[in-house]
């Protein structure tokens, strides 16, 4: 059986106190979905937030608030690129082989996917590891490692590759609806605005954002 999920590297979340978070190891990955407990959807968010922690280059721009909450929301909600570290996580549960996107790989990427079932047939997702995706005929060959002669590799036909893309765009928009009802709860101030920068970091519509309870 093949597993893809949408997933978004995240790091230990020690010492975060703006808002709840769950526990989690010094590197690793969190599948998006709508099926994330509230301190899941919180490290999310914070974890996107983070990726877009730095002041803007442009003169003239915002100044980052003194407040240590809009501090660290701030690149998130001033940057016009907008960042997202991770990508899509295919597993071969009869194998346990597993395609990780490599370093530098944003989810907003996963567009390219679609070159590789509709496209040019091609596409890499990043380094360290390098995997590459490659269509030949109606098959799909997914290598964990392209850096590597004798990698792992996963093979898929191309209808099973379009259907499980189809399922992580709804995975993302599930989690992007949840993240918007979070946000009314833990994050009532700022919202609108985090809602909409976390549908442009994902490469989404953004959800309506539901009324304060």
């Amino acid at each position: 059986m093949i597993v893809l999920q949408p997933v978004l590297e995240i790091y230990a979340s020690d010492g975060f106190t703006l808002w709840p978070v769950a526990e989690s190891a010094p590197y690793g990955f969190l599948p998006l979905s709508g099926a994330l407990n509230p301190a899941e959807v919180g490290t999310a968010v914070m974890r996107i937030a983070d990726c877009n922690n730095i002041d803007p280059e442009e003169d003239g721009c915002t100044p980052r608030p003194a407040d240590p909450l809009g501090g660290f929301l701030h690149g998130l909600l001033t940057m016009d690129d907008l960042f997202a570290s991770g990508g899509l996580r295919i597993t071969d549960t009869a194998t346990g082989t597993t395609l990780l996107p490599g370093c530098c790989n944003g989810l907003d990427e996963r567009r390219d996917w679609l070159e590789v079932v509709d496209g040019n047939g091609w596409a890499s997702f990043g380094h360290d590891p390098s995997p590459l995706a490659e269509r030949d005929g109606k098959v799909v060959r997914l290598t964990v490692d392209a850096e590597h002669d004798n990698s792992p590799v996963i093979e898929l036909p191309v209808t099973d590759l379009r259907r499980l893309l189809a399922g992580a765009e709804r995975d993302l928009t599930d989690f992007l609806h949840l993240a918007a009802a979070w946000a009314a709860l833990h994050l009532r101030d700022y919202a609108t605005p985090v809602t909409a920068a976390l549908s442009r970091a994902l490469d989404l519509p953004a959800p309506e954002i539901p009324p304060n309870p």
